[in-house]
């Protein structure tokens, strides 16, 4: 299942994380997951192309995660 958009104030643009620790577990898992398979292949561009990027989102789901409060 894709992260929806989530609905923001009236003139601020959409937010890109959920707003519950629940679902931001999960879609920091997930990144993680993806990075584990793109570190599996790391000898192949496409491996690398794909830590890289899942990495990058990965960090900034958990910089988004630890804002959320409990």
């Amino acid at each position: 299942m894709a992260p929806s958009l989530t609905p923001a104030a009236p003139g601020r643009p959409p937010r890109w994380f959920p707003n519950n620790r629940r679902d931001g577990s999960r879609l920091l898992s997930s990144g993680l997951m993806v990075s584990g398979v793109g570190l599996v292949r790391i000898d192949h561009p496409v491996g690398q192309l794909l830590f890289l990027v899942a990495g990058l989102v990965s960090l900034f789901w958990w910089r988004q995660y630890r804002r959320l409060t409990v």
